[in-house]
Formats: structure tokens, sequence, C-alpha cells
């Protein structure tokens, strides 16, 4: 068997061939950029530990896994996006209030760019004036709308869910209770 004598220079260069593939194998595991959100944080107050309560949230829109999640007590919007994954590449967060505690029944919808949305938290009642937007509508907010009960309010936010932002107050023909009647009627009261 020959034997193969390799010099000082040969062995540094394999070296530095095999430290960069794992640097940059390192980098295509982590998956590709993502648009940043900061950690959770845990909040201790005046000498109590952090709290341990549990909260429901309903994360939705431009995150990588949409969905119900459970967590701490004290949460903020950055933990809920988390959770979920966290923001898409389409996501528009620097309309998103990341600091803002949420609380239970809430969810919160995270924007895609180009669709002009403020991102929301939903689940409290706020008044307000205006159209009713259907990006960030709580269900409080649609069920409020004329004809609009919360059956319907909800069909509206589950079609969201499943489809994203609407891109015109058009598609609201599409959900069952909703026809052409009561489309005419929303118009001018709603805006995407």
């Amino acid at each position: 068997m020959p034997q193969i004598a390799l010099d000082r220079r040969q062995i540094l260069v394999a070296l530095a061939v095999v430290v960069l593939a794992l640097v940059l194998g390192g980098r295509l595991l982590s998956g590709p950029g993502r648009a940043s959100v900061p950690p959770p944080v845990r909040v201790a107050t005046a000498g109590r530990p952090a709290a341990t309560a549990r909260l429901f949230v309903d994360v939705a829109g431009a995150v990588r896994r949409p969905g119900l999640y459970r967590l701490p007590e004290g949460s903020r919007v950055a933990d809920a996006i988390g959770r979920a994954g966290g923001a898409t590449r389409r996501a528009q967060l620097e309309l998103v209030n990341l600091a803002a505690r949420i609380s239970d029944g809430e969810q919160v919808v995270v924007p895609r760019r180009g669709s002009g949305v403020a991102g929301a938290i939903s689940g409290g009642s706020s008044a307000s004036s205006g159209p009713v937007h259907l990006n960030g509508a709580t269900l409080e907010q649609l069920d409020g709308l004329p004809g609009v009960g919360p059956v319907t309010a909800q069909k509206i936010l589950d079609y969201r869910q499943q489809h994203g932002s609407f891109g015109s107050v058009d598609e609201l023909d599409a959900i069952p209770g909703i026809g052409p009647a009561r489309l005419e009627q929303l118009r001018g009261l709603v805006a995407p």
C-alpha cells in the first residue's frame, strides 16, 4: 500500500476547507433568513417569580405555523409569534407592536407585506370610527356590522385564517351567509 506524504501546507489547506464546509453547512441547516423576533421574555415582579398561569392565543397571518398556542401569563406579542415558528419573509413586523402584552383568548394577526394592514391583537372591544378593517377586525367588531351575527363573523375570521388577508371587500361573497345584497350593505362599512 503506497504511503501518501502531506506537507504542512496541504494539511492546513484541507483543515481550512473542512472548517469552511462546517460553517456554510450550519448556515444552510439553520434555514432561510427570518424576520427578527426577539426571544421570549419572562418577567418577574417585586421579588416574586415569573407568572405560571397559562393563556391561549390564536396566532394568524404571516407566521410559519399559524394556530392556537398556550403561553405563560404576561407573555408579549413577540412570544406568541416566536411560538408560531417566527415570522415569514413576507411578514411586515414593523406594523406589529411586539411589546404588547396579550391576554387569554386573543388573536395576534401578523400582516403580510403589501396588505396595507396593521398587525392586530384581537379579543378586546374597542370603539372605532371609520370602516371595519377585515384583515384585523375582531369577532366583536364584525358582529357589530349590520346583518352580520356571531356565526357569520366567525366564518369571516375562519376564511381569513385559511386564505390570508383580504385583498378586496368583494371576497366576502365567498363566505356562506353573505350574498350580493349583504355585500352591498357592507360596502363602505368595511375595508380590506
